[in-house]
């Protein structure tokens, strides 16, 4: 689906070649079913000449990946002038070149296994560059909450057409505006992220939904972006929760119909529906 026809800036394109496969196998019954399975491929980022990480990932949107991981782990500072972002498939490869040499070998000596799926890295000290951040003021309505989770859960996607798979939603007020998908939460966040920095995209006024956990890592990220609030359908970590506290970060987690709870952050919040209304409907995206 074509994001003009949703409204979405970027929105999941399900019919997207490459993304997924059909594969039959059997089920309770001993019956002949196909289904559709996601896609995972290797993609090799490099920062000028030299190599960073390589993550496994669905495969669209290599360019906005690479340049929000990058961002996300404080290798392409604020400011800094990407001059190209080169991308090659049948490699599996995507280069990103600024206009400054760089070296981060000491950096990359320092990395972190996090708890996203298919493998989250982090480089360096986790907390490095959170120290004196200050996150914009802002309001985050419950109207506004009630109505993303009705509208990101039937939004059409890969999830609900093949599931094992995450979603991370760039929003502004009751608007869905960028929809990433890809096969660890990490990767989905940092292609939001690279979306931005490609963009120029202020983060003040903005909520990042997600569909994963409400882990140290994913405040960490949402923190570096500069979006005053996370939220999930999903629970949370300790770690998490204490981080959001201490940059300032609006957490909510367990949004589903019109129930939600929140962890840190909650001056931010102005309650102006009733919980008790009708929930909205639709098959929502799984826990992770």
């Amino acid at each position: 689906m074509h994001s003009e026809d949703t409204g979405y800036l970027i929105a999941p394109d399900p019919s997207r070649g490459g993304l997924a496969r059909r594969v039959t196998g059997t089920d309770q019954d001993g019956r002949m079913r196909e289904i559709d399975v996601v896609e995972e491929r290797p993609l090799t980022i490099y920062l000028n000449g030299q190599e960073i990480v390589t993550a496994m990932t669905i495969g669209d949107y290599p360019d906005y990946l690479a340049m929000g991981f990058l961002r996300n782990q404080g290798m392409l500072r604020p400011g800094e002038t990407v001059t190209g972002v080169d991308h090659d498939a049948e490699l599996g490869v995507v280069v990103v070149r600024t206009d400054r040499p760089t070296d981060h070998e000491e950096k990359l000596k320092r990395r972190t296994r996090t708890s996203g799926c298919a493998v989250g890295t982090v480089f360096g000290d986790m907390m490095e560059g959170l120290e004196g951040l200050t996150l914009p003021v802002a309001e985050i309505r419950t109207s506004w909450l009630y109505a993303l989770a009705e509208r990101i859960n039937t939004t059409p996607s890969l999830y609900l057409e093949a599931g094992a798979i995450h979603g991370t939603v760039l929003c502004r007020q009751d608007r869905p505006l960028v929809y990433m998908e890809d096969v660890g939460r990490h990767n989905a966040v940092d292609k939001v992220a690279g979306w931005m920095l490609s963009e120029g995209a202020d983060p003040a006024d903005k909520i990042l939904y997600t569909t994963g956990r409400l882990t140290s890592e994913m405040v960490i990220k949402c923190a570096h972006m500069g979006i005053p609030a996370l939220v999930s359908r999903s629970g949370f970590t300790a770690w998490g929760v204490e981080i959001a506290g201490m940059v300032g970060l609006t957490l909510i987690g367990r949004l589903r119909g019109r129930r939600f709870t929140c962890l840190a952050g909650e001056p931010r919040l102005v309650r102006d529906a009733d919980p008790r209304g009708a929930a909205g409907v639709g098959r929502s995206v799984t826990d992770g």
